[in-house]
């Protein structure tokens, strides 16, 4: 449950979907840690630090924005580290972690920092994931994070000048990042996060819009949609949109991982834009 929450969680984000028994047994049985009042996260937060303390290094890139409590696409595999350009380290200790030699002489990187290396050295949907949680937080500023990015040099920087293009603050949760990231790759989509869309007099805020398509698309995690009556206003929303003559469609966490999420969103485009031009024509 904590890592599809991204990784960290509230008490109060849990119970809804756990009983507080089942919190405490996790906790218990090791599963999930107590990271601070009101507040749990993977136990891999703790193999983390081990590993830094091991090698002496900064924890970077994903292990950093998990460490920091924002919400991720996917959980690391193994510690992001970081040690001083000049340090040498035996191959025998690198493995079991992700070691950079861009150490920057602390126990994490800084907000931005991590941001910078989230989109230099991964997949483009999970940096994005990563700079929509961090600008979501209010922990980097929208123009802080661009002003940075410009100044990056070297590998990767292309990479990192996209995501702090495309970041965007009123991205809810990294389902919805990573369908935003994959939208891009199709020419004459547009779709922004959270636009207000009144129907039936009523103002709702769908995950990604296009206005000119009149296209919703919805990242259908359910855990971000918990609770019988969260579950309820969705089906209201859904329908409501669909006979307000919007299309609807609904795309799942596996799913994202995939090219099929691309060609169905290059097909919607297609169809779409048909559908508009021809009630121009009339």
């Amino acid at each position: 449950m904590v890592a599809r929450l991204g990784g960290v969680a509230r008490t109060d984000q849990l119970l809804r979907h756990v009983t507080a028994r089942a919190l405490t047994e996790a906790v218990r049985a090791g599963r999930v840690e107590r990271l601070s009042k009101g507040h749990y996260g993977l136990p891999a937060l703790a193999a983390t630090h081990r590993a830094a303390a091991r090698l002496d290094a900064t924890i970077t890139c994903l292990s950093a924005a998990v460490e920091q409590g924002w919400e991720v696409l996917q959980q690391p595999d193994r510690p992001w580290l970081a040690v001083p350009r000049n340090r040498k380290v035996e191959l025998g200790r690198r493995r079991g972690v992700n070691l950079t030699w861009t150490g920057h002489g602390a126990t994490v990187t800084s907000p931005v920092t991590t941001v910078l290396e989230c989109a230099r050295r991964l997949p483009f949907p999970e940096a994005l994931a990563v700079a929509d949680s961090a600008l979501r937080h209010g922990v980097v500023d929208l123009d802080e994070l661009q002003v940075a990015a410009a100044r990056v040099r070297g590998p990767g920087s292309p990479a990192v000048s996209r995501v702090a293009t495309r970041a965007h603050p009123s991205s809810r949760n990294p389902l919805e990042s990573a369908l935003r990231a994959l939208s891009l790759e199709v020419p004459g989509l547009a779709l922004v996060p959270q636009v207000p869309v009144t129907v039936d007099g009523i103002v709702i805020h769908p995950d990604l819009v296009d206005e000119r398509l009149r296209l919703v698309v919805e990242a259908e995690g359910w855990l971000y949609h918990g609770g019988p009556e969260q579950f309820a206003h969705d089906l209201w929303r859904y329908t409501a949109l669909t006979v307000d003559g919007w299309t609807v469609v609904r795309f799942g966490h596996r799913a994202v991982t995939t090219e099929w999420v691309v060609e169905c969103l290059e097909s919607l485009e297609r169809t779409c834009r048909r559908r508009t031009d021809c009630r121009r024509c009339a």
